[in-house]
Parts: structure tokens; C-alpha cells; sequence
């Protein structure tokens, strides 16, 4: 419900301020994680690459914003960016974190499998759009590379509590196979006998398929194959190791 402005206040008796959003939309592609980002077309920062986003429009809610921007900058087809689960990873409001003017973002996530190639010529205010292996990001514009390093956090919280892991593995799929899904996104190396007993005694993650194996290379036996269970969520979580990182 809306209403007239209450008689004797005024509206410009506040400094007026830009909102933002900005997304960290995440894959796994090769065995590495990679991050979308895109090419800054215009100043400030032009010519250096940045986290896909931009103005909230005056009639735009945060999130149409943010997947209006995802699709016009990058390329990606408009249907599969409404359909993207994005999550809200946090507000981001410096003073001084936009050399134009303030500005507040508003920043959001995703981890998602089977995302295509961006446009290579980009849109809006990108001229280019890629996928980037995280660990060779460099510098990004604005306070992007503080977002990117939070929404990294985040993920890995994800893969913690969900079973959205089993989703960067084939139909069936060894337990190594999705040990190498949770080391790229965590960047850590896991104990392989420990992973397994967690996998399978956490009930509805994993589901053995009867009779299949798979040669993995070696010489010892072919590993058991398995497909996702039910579960949508972990119980126990499945939390990850502190240090041994990669």
C-alpha cells in the first residue's frame, strides 16, 4: 500500500545515493572453479575486469536488477538467468567504494553447474565476458575481489549443508569423482577414507547403483559407481577441514 508524502517532510533533506548489485555466479569447468566476470567498457575502471552488475533502476527490485544485468552484460540466455537460484550474499555500503558517487551494492551468488560460454562481445557497460579459474582472477575493479572472496566463502558453506555437489558429477559417478567436485570449490585436499565414510553414512546423499563400476586408472580395482540420493539437504553437515589447502 502506498501513500502521499506526510505533510512538512522533505525528501531531499538527505544526501541522494546509487544502488547497485553485483553477482559472483560460480562453476566448476575442467576441474577448476570458475568465476563469471566481465570487461569494464567505461570509466571508471575501464578496461579492467569486474563482477557482472550495475544500477537498480527506480522501479526494479534488487534481484530483477541483478538478473537483468546478469543477462544484458554477459550474454546469457534470458530464460536461464531467471531460472538461477541466487542467493543474497551480503551489502556492501564504503563511502569511498565508487569514485563517482556513494554507492550501496547489494551483492548475490551462485554456484551452478552446465552454465554455457558467455558472449565473447559482452553488453551494457561490458565489452567482454569469460570465465576465469578463481586462482587467476588478479585485480578486479571497485571492492570486487573483497565480494568475490565472500561469495567463495559462502559456496563452500553451501557444499557444507546441500547435496548440490552431486550435481557437478556425471549420472553416476564415483565417490572420487565427487571427492574432486568438493576439493576444487573448498581448495583443500581431503582425506580420501574419511570422505567416503562421511559420504555414505550421511542418509539419502548418495545411492550405490547396483553391479556398475569404473575403471579409474591404476591398477587396482574398478571403483563402485553411485547416482544422488534423495536428500536435498545434509544431516550431519558435511564441514570442511581447516588449512590443507591445494
Amino acid at each position: 500500500m502506498t501513500g502521499s508524502i506526510p505533510a512538512g517532510y522533505d525528501p531531499y533533506a538527505y544526501e541522494p545515493f546509487a544502488v547497485t548489485v553485483d553477482l559472483a555466479v560460480f562453476t566448476v569447468r575442467a576441474g577448476q572453479l570458475h568465476v563469471l566476470l566481465i570487461r569494464r567498457a567505461q570509466e571508471p575502471h575501464r578496461g579492467a575486469w569486474a563482477l557482472p552488475g550495475g544500477f537498480v533502476l527506480p522501479r526494479e527490485s534488487a534481484e530483477r536488477a541483478a538478473r537483468r544485468e546478469l543477462a544484458e552484460e554477459t550474454g546469457l540466455p534470458a530464460r536461464l538467468v531467471g531460472e538461477l537460484h541466487l542467493e543474497q550474499l551480503r551489502t556492501y555500503s564504503e563511502p569511498d567504494r565508487d569514485p563517482r558517487m556513494r554507492v550501496v551494492s547489494i551483492a548475490f551468488t551462485a554456484l551452478v553447474p552446465d552454465l554455457p560460454e558467455p558472449s565473447e562481445q559482452g553488453g551494457g557497460d561490458a565489452d567482454r565476458a569469460r570465465w576465469v579459474p578463481v586462482e587467476r582472477t588478479g585485480e578486479l575493479a571497485f571492492d570486487h575481489g573483497r565480494i568475490l572472496a565472500d561469495a567463495r566463502t559462502r559456496i563452500g558453506a553451501k557444499l557444507e549443508y546441500t547435496c548440490l555437489a552431486t550435481a557437478f558429477c556425471p549420472p553416476e559417478f564415483t565417490l572420487g569423482e565427487l571427492q574432486a567436485v568438493y576439493e576444487t570449490v573448498w581448495d583443500t585436499v581431503l582425506d580420501r577414507p574419511n570422505f567416503r565414510r562421511k559420504v555414505l553414512a550421511t542418509p539419502g546423499f548418495v545411492e550405490a547403483v547396483p553391479g556398475a563400476a569404473r575403471l579409474t586408472g591404476g591398477r587396482g580395482k574398478p571403483a563402485a559407481l553411485y547416482r544422488a540420493g534423495p536428500a536435498t539437504a545434509l544431516h550431519p553437515p558435511l564441514l570442511r577441514p581447516e588449512g590443507h589447502r591445494r
